[in-house]
């Protein structure tokens, strides 16, 4: 009983729109491991309901994450739609070595820059100080390319997504959102899910893709 009365008052403290935010959240990443176009329209419900909720946590990267996650999901469901009436899905690709050298280079570049730039216009702007600025930049820079691979259907994109929610994981656990930790906890084994599925799919395709 006491276990019920505990899970009880912590839904009772839980925001509806986090509520609303995570199951969009979910949703929208299970059918983009299913290859599934639908996930694009989801996940913009999911951006703008986290624009909101992040910038009440003061992760400000995060939010700014979102943002831009609100104009690739954009991309990505026209992206996706330009298949030929041949053509059932848009083929997966791999990582060339060229992508992951500009990647690397993005994320080291991104990651002092942002957070820097988060502690020292925080006076200037008159904001709340952003939390975790250094790790939180970090996440966001991993974020923005894993979702450009995602839009292009390149394989590695999941890779990069269990290591960052991971992450995630324990940023939001020590910000009290517990049902955005939850979430990101369940993305990791669905982009393990992802990855494996997407890679049957690179297996099936005709080599010359």
């Amino acid at each position: 009983m006491q276990i019920i009365h505990a899970l009880q008052q912590w839904w009772a403290n839980q925001s509806l729109l986090e509520i609303v935010g995570v199951i969009t959240g979910l949703l929208c990443v299970v059918l983009a491991a299913l290859n599934n176009i639908w996930n694009w329209p989801i996940a913009i419900i999911s951006v703008g309901i986290y624009i909101f909720i992040f910038m009440q946590s003061r992760l400000y990267a995060d939010m700014g994450l979102q943002i831009y996650f609100l104009i690739t999901n954009i991309y990505g469901w026209y992206f996706w739609s330009r298949n030929t009436a041949t053509e059932i899905k848009i083929p997966v690709k791999l990582i060339t070595g060229r992508q992951t050298v500009i990647s690397v280079l993005i994320i080291a570049i991104a990651t002092p820059s942002l957070g820097f730039m988060l502690i020292n216009l925080a006076p200037i702007l008159h904001y709340q100080p952003a939390s975790y600025p250094y790790l939180d930049s970090f996440c966001t820079a991993c974020s923005l390319v894993a979702q450009v691979f995602l839009t292009r259907k390149i394989l590695e994109n999941w890779l990069i997504w269990i290591f960052v929610d991971i992450i995630y994981v324990g940023v939001y656990i020590f910000k009290g959102l517990d049902a955005t930790a939850f979430m990101y906890a369940i993305y990791v084994p669905i982009a393990l899910l992802g990855y494996l599925d997407w890679r049957k799919d690179y297996k099936k395709q005709p080599i010359s893709v």
